[in-house]
């Protein structure tokens, strides 16, 4: 498990709530002047998780604005970069960062620097989203790299390095008890690659990233690819490499160091899928051939071998034996 902390004002008295709020977020981000129509029943639920240097933190509020001042620059300027992952629920943010005015919504994201002026905040809506907060120094990225081009500005959630961001961050938020304190460092690099390659591809200055995390991070968008196209039997890896622009050599260059062949994760990842399906009560009168299909076997013959070789039993045998063990009461 990561650790974790956090706050929730509904169980603290009314007079408390609003100043626990702006303490709780002078703590995970910075000092801030924050306001709100409701701040005499402040009502906000925050869930703080600490990866290493990194804060990432779940967080549901009532309407309300956040304003960075040079004033509190000076008194206090711990140097992070923020990030805040819009979700569904949330009204529209308003931000307004280094001459940029955007309006973010659900799905999208924006960063933003504690050392410069800003504003971010909602009129009349809740805010609901995930927060990132990590020391400027911890970017994989040459420190002379200007971030300007790119802060307070919206960023897609949907594709690319957003994308990817955008799914690691909930899962992790959705899957926190799957980790331990040994996984950390490795959740660290993910979560500062993946926010320094979006912020490079914003300023169109991805080659500023040193070479390894450019790998790790091309890696991560392959096997994302791969996850997103697993039905379409025309995924090999001559279509994985035309997708990510490099030739197959270097595909398979880049995946012999993760110890493993892209054909291999692709029948490896259907494999998985189509187990999964089998047992799934609710396709109990799918028959083995439609599963097949749909998880990118061209052949009912082919799936059948290749699942035979990965299990031992065909598909029909394990659909069977695996609906029935489920169905035992347990003892």
């Amino acid at each position: 498990m990561l650790t974790e902390g956090g706050i929730r004002t509904d169980t603290m008295p009314l007079s408390d709530r609003f100043a626990r709020w702006r303490a709780c977020m002078a703590d995970v981000i910075a000092p801030m002047e924050i306001s709100s129509p409701h701040a005499d029943d402040f009502r906000a639920d925050c869930r703080l998780l600490r990866i290493e240097d990194t804060a990432l933190w779940p967080t549901r509020a009532q309407a309300s604005h956040y304003r960075r001042t040079p004033r509190l620059i000076r008194r206090s300027d711990p140097g992070t970069i923020h990030m805040t992952l819009v979700g569904p629920g949330s009204g529209p943010v308003r931000v307004e960062h280094c001459g940029v005015r955007e309006t973010v919504t659900a799905h999208d994201l924006y960063f933003v620097d504690t050392s410069k002026p800003c504003e971010a905040g909602t009129v009349d809506e809740p805010i609901v989203g995930i927060g990132l907060d990590f020391h400027r120094s911890l970017l994989p990225l040459p420190p002379s790299t200007s971030l300007d081009g790119v802060l307070g500005r919206r960023i897609s959630g949907r594709h690319g390095f957003g994308a990817l961001l955008s799914q690691f961050l909930r899962h992790l938020v959705d899957q926190t008890e799957a980790y331990g304190p040994a996984d950390g460092p490795r959740l660290h690099r993910v979560l500062l690659d993946l926010s320094a390659g979006l912020l490079a591809g914003g300023l169109d200055q991805e080659a500023a990233l040193p070479p390894e995390a450019r790998s790790r991070n091309l890696v991560r968008a392959i096997r994302s690819f791969i996850g997103g196209n697993l039905h379409d039997p025309r995924l090999t890896p001559a279509a994985v490499a035309a997708a990510h622009h490099i030739s197959t050599r270097q595909l398979h260059r880049l995946f012999q160091q993760e110890g493993t062949t892209v054909a291999a994760l692709i029948r490896d990842r259907r494999l998985e899928r189509a187990c999964r399906d089998l047992v799934d009560p609710g396709l109990a009168d799918t028959p083995v051939h439609a599963i097949a299909a749909r998880c990118g076997f061209g052949a009912p013959a082919h799936f059948s071998r290749v699942f035979r070789a990965a299990h031992g039993m065909s598909p029909s045998d394990y659909r069977y034996a695996k609906l029935r063990e489920n169905k035992e009461p347990s003892r």
